[in-house]
């Protein structure tokens, strides 16, 4: 039995060989069609239902013909364009989780001036903070 798995997955290989296969934009696809899909069970019936119905089929379909593609250079231009526009909200999200994973050792705080984050040890009481981008200071507890 193990060796039927085996060959089958040696056929899936050589199917995909030359496709693009998954990236970003296509794992936020699917995503997206996993959270449509549990929107679309609280809308069974009626014209919202049927719009998510019709929403999910599309995305499913788009979702597989980029992984099936053979179209590097367009699927790569595809992915290029979601990186770029999600590169804010990306770095938003990066930088919280690094804060988060940092609190027990540092505290954050905000320039009055010019609203740059500042990152200074916990456990030295109050401190006279510097800004290092407007040179202002001020003072925190850490």
């Amino acid at each position: 039995m193990g060796n039927f798995f085996r060959r089958l997955g040696d056929r899936f290989r050589n199917f995909m060989i030359g496709r693009y296969g998954t990236d970003s934009f296509g794992m936020f696809l699917v995503y997206a069609l996993l959270v449509i899909i549990v929107i679309s069970m609280f809308f069974r019936g009626g014209i919202v239902g049927t719009i998510l119905n019709l929403l999910t089929w599309v995305i499913f379909i788009y979702t597989w013909f980029r992984i099936l593609s053979r179209n590097y250079a367009k699927r790569s231009a595809e992915n290029r364009w979601y990186l770029e526009k999600t590169a804010a909200i990306r770095k938003f999200f990066r930088i919280k989780k690094k804060q988060q994973s940092e609190r027990k050792e540092y505290k954050y705080f905000k320039c009055p001036e010019c609203g740059q984050q500042l990152r200074v040890p916990r456990g030295k009481g109050q401190i006279k903070i510097t800004c290092r981008k407007c040179g202002r200071q001020f003072t925190g507890r850490t």
